[in-house]
């Protein structure tokens, strides 16, 4: 991994093309350590082992260092490590001299100041490079169409690689194994080219220098100053005009609008509450609220202890459950699994959810659809 942090890091590209000037107001922020983090950072560590464990290569498995290692990470690691290594098959097939590389360093800098990063696995089969990156996260799904991240990646691997390999397509491929989903995405070299001339680099000088218009939107997730920006504050009050009447007084348009900035709006007050909260934790003094205790329950100091004491009572102090399907998984493995429980598993249907017409799911028939083709 890289020891040093870009300021216009690949990660954080959809970030600083959508609104320049923040780049510059993260880089002054220190990074806050998650345990999200540091999650990712283990998952990684083990796919990178396992990986190369089955390309040949010797290597230490680091799941005793791992501080938050556990049987799940160790599934889903395995699971990258399969898929991988049935993409290289799949291009040794088509390519003899197949090339595949572990955590490779890729300098994009041509294109964005001091650009750099590490790409999870690199194959290079004759004229295409595939770019394989692993998302251990799983509160949103990450998708691999023209995502910005792996663009820069993919102009990476051009700039270092180009000459030796005559390279004309790329294939994007986003593994996030706690969410299924596999997303691939693939564009040609011309067409990555062009992106980066007419979008990425002049979005890069203005981020670089800190200049640019600031601009709200689903990027800011991540973005460090998202509680205090102010930009995002206004894009976000603008419900403020609806009085927030109850929906019977709104026309529908207007409940389409509300829709559309609800869920971020509900992020924005979030981030807001914990800014607010955590200043307090550090001494702040705000006018009209104050820090207190919040409510907590009881609980044992010692479980093995209060089990014992229960016991020698006479006592049953555990109970009995079932194991989850995951965990019930892991117990019997894949196969076993199907095996033994394949017919006792179902999936009920989700709960109705209103999303956006760009979302991918399919249109869920209501009662009412139902009734109209019974008729």
């Amino acid at each position: 991994m890289a020891s040093k942090h870009a300021v216009l890091s690949a990660s954080s590209a959809a970030r600083w093309i959508a609104c320049p000037p923040s780049a510059r107001l993260n880089a002054a922020k220190a990074d806050t350590p998650s345990e999200y983090a540091a999650q990712g950072t283990d998952a990684h560590a083990l796919c990178e082992y396992k990986l190369r464990k089955a390309l040949g290569e010797k290597v230490r498995d680091p799941s005793k260092k791992l501080a938050t290692y556990d049987s799940e990470m160790e599934d889903c690691a395995e699971a990258y490590s399969l898929f991988v290594m049935g993409l290289v098959s799949q291009f040794r097939e088509e390519s003899r001299d197949t090339v595949v590389m572990v955590e490779q360093k890729v300098d994009f800098s041509q294109y964005v100041p001091d650009g750099f990063g590490t790409a999870d696995t690199l194959i290079i089969a004759g004229s295409t490079v595939c770019i394989v990156d692993y998302k251990h996260g799983k509160g949103i799904e990450v998708a691999a169409e023209r995502n910005p991240q792996m663009m820069c990646y993919a102009l990476g691997c051009i700039q270092m690689f180009d000459g030796l390999y005559d390279i004309d397509s790329v294939l994007m491929v986003i593994f996030q194994p706690r969410l299924t989903n596999i997303s691939e995405f693939t564009i040609s070299k011309a067409d990555l080219l062009a992106w980066a001339d007419e979008t990425l680099v002049p979005a890069a000088k203005l981020a670089y220098s800190g200049e640019g218009e600031f601009y709200a939107g689903n990027h800011c997730q991540f973005c460090k100053v998202k509680a205090t920006c102010r930009k995002r504050a206004e894009y976000n009050l603008e419900l403020a005009r609806y009085d927030f009447e109850m929906p019977p007084t709104l026309e529908d348009a207007e409940v389409e609008a509300v829709l559309a900035k609800a869920d971020e709006l509900t992020r924005w007050a979030t981030d807001v509450k914990e800014y607010a909260l955590q200043q307090a934790i550090q001494g702040k003094q705000w006018t009209e609220w104050k820090l207190v205790e919040g409510r907590s329950n009881r609980k044992y100091t010692d479980e093995a202890k209060v089990a014992k004491a229960v016991q020698d009572a006479g006592f049953e102090p555990y109970e009995q459950k079932l194991l989850g399907i995951t965990a019930m998984t892991a117990l019997l493995g894949k196969t076993k699994f199907e095996e033994l429980l394949g017919s006792l598993v179902m999936k009920p249907q989700g709960k109705p959810t209103l999303v956006p017409l760009s979302d991918k799911r399919p249109v869920m028939n209501t009662a009412a659809e139902d009734f109209k083709e019974d008729k």
